[in-house]
């Protein structure tokens, strides 16, 4: 069952291409609502091609330097996260740091220091190569 949206506004493209956009709807049921617009979102509750042709080319197009800074913040999300679920219950827990070697201790001490300096690689946010956990 596919919700029909007869109206739009906000569209914003989230890359060059435009074909992923943030859009605030008409939903027949909540009235206007944010929704992100991603071709490969398999709910079809809202029919996104349908969408994408009620938008057609009225939309704000993405820059460059938009598009680089929400991949370099999504990055940085998966390293933070890394860090608070990986390192931090190891690095942040003296039993089990006491526990461990020193070549294991220097292992998560590295991983830790490659974590944080992520932004710093050649590429980054588009290419970015993560460090193996210990």
């Amino acid at each position: 069952m596919s919700i029909e949206i007869t109206q739009y506004r906000n569209a914003k493209a989230l890359d060059l291409e435009a074909t992923r956009f943030d859009v605030e709807i008409n939903h027949p049921e909540y009235g206007w609502i944010p929704y992100t617009l991603d071709p490969s979102d398999t709910d079809m509750t809202i029919d996104n091609a349908d969408l994408l042709d009620l938008i057609g080319s009225d939309y704000e197009a993405a820059t460059q330097t938009e598009i680089d800074d929400r991949q370099a913040n999504l990055v940085r999300l998966q390293r933070d996260m890394k860090l608070t679920t990986e390192v931090d219950p190891i690095v942040g827990n003296p039993l089990r740091w006491a526990d461990l070697t020193t070549d294991q201790k220097n292992a998560w001490s590295q991983y830790r220091t490659d974590l944080l300096n992520i932004t710093d690689q050649e590429g980054f946010p588009h290419n970015v190569t993560w460090p193996t956990k210990p």
